[in-house]
């Protein structure tokens, strides 16, 4: 059968549209290493976490898709890897609460202090309903997907000179964490929030730049803060939530079979890691009693104070008066 021109066109056009089909089937193959930062060392409960995401999705995708881990600030401080994320520069990040709650008042209320008083309580506050919904407001606010939470051990103070109690806050020049809630938490207690990068902390408290400092003690151990203290003070009162973090612009781009298994993985990863936080404790706290004198702060004016915090932070995030509800009963 000899060919007009009108069957030529259609067999042309017919054969034009096969190499543009065939693209989107290998893109939905091709491989994909996504790239999550963090700004905990190495060796962190959390970034131990984050690279089990990676090796369960690089064994359940037979290497389709894998997690490249960037610790200790390499892409930048949170700030910086936050809007990374929200250019769609960085696939993943896994943020604290500081840096969240500075930008969604909502975010900062699970930094109150007293909201729960135990690391134990603390791995059961993020699984309730509550502390789920804040990662609701999440993409409008930041234009990030939040699939979960981790934690750290319940704050502790170390103090370059011995203390008794947490009366002895009172004028002490403490480096703090930068957020808000904590600002305004150690200021009601009379200290002098100081807020310094992590590198530089334990060379501030070595130089007398600080009197003392507050941290998890997983991180606390890591950096051996042990070694410029007299003093430990275990302060039941606050505690550093993670929120593991995908770009929304890179979520949009994933199947859903994908974003089932990105979710997946990476919840029960962070329920590992709270757990293991959990059971952990005990063993760390041994570890520092064995290096240095641990004080219980004892608060007999603890009613008082979360009246004068909740007064600056209940209008701004109505959410805490929830999460005090929920902590209650755990």
């Amino acid at each position: 059968m000899s060919l007009n021109r009108r069957h030529f066109l259609l067999s042309a056009a017919a054969g034009a549209a096969l190499p543009l089909a065939a693209p989107a089937v290998v893109r939905a193959q091709e491989a994909k290493e996504f790239r999550l930062g963090i700004i905990t060392p190495v060796g962190h409960p959390w970034n131990v976490a984050a690279e089990k995401v990676g090796a369960m999705l690089k064994e359940e995708t037979k290497g389709r898709l894998s997690i490249a881990v960037f610790p200790s600030g390499q892409l930048g401080n949170e700030a910086a890897m936050l809007q990374q994320m929200q250019t769609g520069a960085l696939d993943m990040g896994w943020i604290m609460t500081a840096e969240l709650g500075s930008r969604v008042p909502a975010i900062a209320a699970i930094n109150a202090p007293w909201v729960v008083d135990s690391t134990a309580k603390a791995g059961k506050l993020v699984g309730t309903a509550p502390a789920t919904s804040l990662l609701e407001v999440l993409p409008k606010e930041t234009g990030t997907v939040g699939l979960g939470w981790g934690i750290t051990t319940m704050r502790v103070v170390f103090s370059a000179k011995p203390i008794s109690g947490i009366k002895d806050l009172n004028g002490m020049k403490l480096r703090i964490n930068t957020t808000p809630a904590y600002r305004d938490f150690y200021q009601l207690l009379g200290a002098a929030p100081t807020p310094i990068p992590t590198p530089q902390v334990f060379d501030a408290m070595s130089n007398g730049q600080v009197d003392g400092l507050e941290a998890d003690l997983d991180f606390s151990w890591n950096q051996r803060f042990d070694k410029v203290s007299k003093t430990m003070l275990k302060m039941d009162a606050i505690f550093m939530p993670v929120v593991a973090l995908v770009s929304g612009r890179v979520w949009q781009t994933l199947s859903p079979g994908d974003k089932a298994l990105v979710t997946r993985f990476t919840r029960i990863a962070l329920d590992a890691q709270v757990q293991e936080t959990v059971v952990n404790e005990p063993v760390l706290l041994e570890k520092f009693k064995a290096a240095i004198p641990i004080k219980v702060a004892e608060v007999a004016d603890r009613e008082k104070i979360i009246a004068e915090y909740d007064k600056i932070w209940l209008p701004k995030a109505p959410i805490l008066a929830e999460l005090r509800k929920v902590g209650a009963t755990l």
